[in-house]
């Protein structure tokens, strides 16, 4: 993903990020310098200028000629990190309610797709967690499992490769490509594998039986893994 893509996950078009990127690297600029430098046309130069200033992206300097100056990266996001932050509250807040859990089978495609349900069942858990991962896969969601040890969760972890972290029981075996289990709470369950990309495939639920299923599989593992250590 390049800089312009990952501006563009801030809510500008990649005609302000390419304007907002030319400001960063080359100081105050007006609107006809602006379009000289990065090949805009002047038309669309002066109303992307325009929507960078209403997006909090640049501050327009009042001169004879006017110039538009940058806003520091970590400020700009910062802004829209607090302005999303708020509006999570207010939906938070004015949503309906939430109906009851579903209790079928959920597939979900894609491998950001996984990885955010993957986090985001970690972050809710109440009680315990186990997770086998690849080490790759581990590594990505490593602050959300010791934020989850902070709060005092049960943690128990089977991956490849080595790991050794505080408030987490551990064991390492060899682990399938990209292959995922999770259950959370004894309650709800993710499966699947990310080896495919976007078109990676996991499944979810909350029933009982595929829970129950999981858990006596990861059992056992951790028993074959005790057993073949102590050889």
């Amino acid at each position: 993903m390049d800089i312009v893509e990952r501006l563009t996950q801030f809510g500008l078009t990649r005609h302000e990020a390419s304007i907002y990127l030319t400001l960063l690297a080359e100081g105050d600029l007006n609107g006809y310098e602006v379009a000289k430098i990065t090949g805009i046309s002047r038309s669309n130069a002066y109303t992307s200028l325009a929507s960078l200033v209403e997006k909090g992206g640049a501050y327009v300097i009042e001169e004879a000629t006017i110039r538009y100056t940058p806003v520091a990266i970590s400020e700009f996001c910062e802004n829209k990190i607090r302005k999303l932050q708020q509006a999570k509250q207010d939906l938070i807040v004015t949503i309906p309610t939430k109906r009851d859990a579903v209790e079928g089978y959920i597939t979900i495609k894609g491998e950001n797709n996984i990885l955010n349900k993957l986090r985001n069942m970690i972050l809710e858990a109440q009680e315990r967690i186990y997770i086998s991962v690849p080490g790759q896969i581990l590594k990505t969601v490593l602050p959300d499992i010791k934020e989850a040890i902070n709060r005092d969760i049960k943690m128990v972890i089977i991956t490849d490769g080595s790991l050794s972290l505080a408030g987490a029981t551990v064991y390492i075996a060899d682990q399938p490509l990209q292959q995922i289990r999770l259950i959370v709470d004894s309650t709800n369950v993710l499966t699947g594998d990310m080896n495919n990309g976007e078109h990676s495939t996991c499944l979810y639920s909350r029933k009982r039986n595929l829970v129950d299923l999981f858990k006596d599989s990861m059992k056992n593992e951790i028993k074959l893994i005790e057993m073949t250590k102590g050889n």
